[in-house]
């Protein structure tokens, strides 16, 4: 396994200094993830709420691990993986060998997904490895908005209840396999169903049912910590689009999510110029560029 073999060293061809490597963190190395993660508390959201959560570097007992780079006993940079690889503080020029470490593991990963210079260089590796990509999305603004939304919030918007799960986990299959072209129970309904109910259980999930118990918005709290939520999964049931109901739902979210921690974040496709002229509209304003890679 990956967590029992040396530390890989750094190869000229992956950009790194003589002397640097790769390893597996344990929970000895939780301060120094967290003092990196906290150099960037939006960007980092993930990995911060998965310490908040955990309160250890060390792998999970279902096999994810977070990969430190390290010249001498100093974290330069790390990256979560997992079901996907996250990058956290990786600069660039050291994103080859983290993700040819990754790729040694044997794991095979759903999505590189942080900021876009250092995702992209991850891929440019792994396409060299031959993992191949799905989809590439270059370009995602990282937004946030910090206070009041500059719209009137829907009233309609509620906390979901585990009572509306067999009619929220469609919804939330169908924003998915818009998003990014299948199903999420291609392997298997249990793993996205538990992590549909886990988000409702936590207080993270986010819905509008019409009186006949559909549907009609929704929208998660993804990552959470004192500091930040980051959205995702919105998505407005195709009946009801075209209305000019989502930048209201949006300050609902908005204003929901700042119960729970003072900055509300999320990143947007680029090209999708509806979703980003809404939020816009809502008040989220640009902070950085992320990328996603699909496998």
């Amino acid at each position: 396994m990956l967590s029992r073999v040396a530390p890989w060293l750094a190869s000229r061809k992956d950009g790194y200094p003589a002397g640097t490597s790769v390893r597996v963190l344990g929970a000895a190395d939780t301060n120094q993830l967290q003092e990196l993660a906290r150099q960037d508390v939006v960007a980092n959201v993930f990995i911060l709420a998965h310490l908040e959560s955990t309160g250890t570097a060390a792998p999970t007992s279902g096999g994810a691990n977070v990969l430190g780079v390290f010249d001498g006993d100093e974290l330069m940079g790390a990256c979560w993986a997992g079901a996907n690889l996250v990058p956290i503080q990786l600069d660039p020029d050291l994103a080859g060998s983290v993700a040819a470490a990754a790729y040694g593991s044997g794991r095979r990963y759903a999505s590189i997904f942080g900021p876009a210079e250092t995702v992209l260089a991850m891929y440019e590796r792994l396409e060299d490895l031959g993992q191949l990509a799905h989809d590439v999305r270059a370009v995602q603004p990282l937004l946030t908005l910090t206070g009041p939304p500059t719209v009137q919030p829907d009233a309609h918007l509620g906390f979901s209840r585990f009572d509306d799960f067999d009619r929220i986990l469609p919804a939330c299959a169908a924003m998915f396999e818009e998003e990014v072209g299948y199903s999420p129970f291609l392997g298997g309904r249990e793993f996205y169903s538990r992590r549909v109910e886990g988000l409702i259980r936590q207080g993270h999930s986010l819905v509008h049912l019409n009186s006949d118990g559909e549907v009609v918005f929704k929208a998660e709290l993804g990552a959470v910590t004192p500091e930040v939520t980051q959205v995702q999964g919105v998505w407005m049931n195709p009946s009801y689009r075209g209305r000019g109901l989502s930048a209201a739902y949006m300050a609902a979210v908005v204003t929901h999510a700042q119960q729970l921690a003072p900055v509300t974040s999320l990143y947007v496709n680029d090209y999708n110029s509806r979703a980003r002229a809404t939020y816009e509209r809502v008040g989220f304003h640009q902070v950085g560029t992320f990328a996603t890679v699909l496998f």
